[in-house]
């Protein structure tokens, strides 16, 4: 679903920070070779993350769910000089072209890709993190926010996608596929979670933000 109309995106994109010419190079082979390139954070996304983490000058990011690297690029722009990106994913093939494309850009030393399991990967870390970006797998998303919200330092932020669904989202529960009843469950659970301070915004497919208080 598209929240507004192709020419206001496109307005939106002309009279917003350009990609970079890799983050670029970066959407076209996606769309070329990559399975499901909406899943693409993109240009007005990225820029958006750009921005949140330009804001925070982040020591520590942890990023669930690489895809080709573009969030993470984008994340990685705010990073602190001596700051470190962990991004996670279990998808080699995506794996490749992101790690390709960190190794061509100026964070090639700040950015980690793990791959494996975010489940069994994120209680092994050790760090406290400044920024957290989940997109992945939706009927996690609830375990991740648990698994993670004790290592975000407080003040610190969390960054949730597609919690709008295409608009799946305000369908009577008992019509909800198991993905979209998950996020409509993860969106329930925040809102009333007494630790954070939360903000819905429907940018592309929705965004959730999440401060620990």
């Amino acid at each position: 679903m598209e929240f507004i109309s192709e020419a206001l995106s496109h307005y939106s994109e002309q009279h917003s920070e350009a990609e970079s010419a890799l983050l670029s190079e970066l959407n076209r082979e996606t769309h070329l070779k990559a399975m499901s390139p909406r899943m693409l954070s993109g240009h007005i996304q990225g820029r958006f993350l750009s921005l949140l983490s330009k804001l925070s000058k982040p020591k520590n990011i942890l990023e669930i769910g690489t895809y080709t690297g573009y969030s993470a690029l984008c994340l990685a722009e705010g990073l602190d000089v001596d700051g470190k990106l962990i991004t996670i994913d279990p998808n080699d093939e995506t794996n490749r072209m992101a790690n390709k494309y960190f190794q061509r850009s100026a964070y090639a030393k700040q950015i980690e890709l793990k791959s494996g399991d975010a489940t069994k990967i994120i209680p092994t870390l050790s760090q406290t993190f400044d920024i957290v970006f989940i997109d992945a797998d939706k009927r996690n998303y609830a375990l991740y926010f648990d698994l993670i919200i004790d290592k975000v330092k407080k003040g610190g932020l969390i960054i949730t996608d597609n919690v709008l669904w295409s608009g799946k989202v305000l369908l009577k529960e008992n019509e909800m596929d198991p993905d979209t009843k998950a996020i409509h469950d993860f969106n329930m659970k925040v809102n009333s979670d007494k630790r954070v301070t939360n903000l819905l915004l429907p940018v592309r497919d929705g965004l959730m933000l999440i401060i620990k208080n």
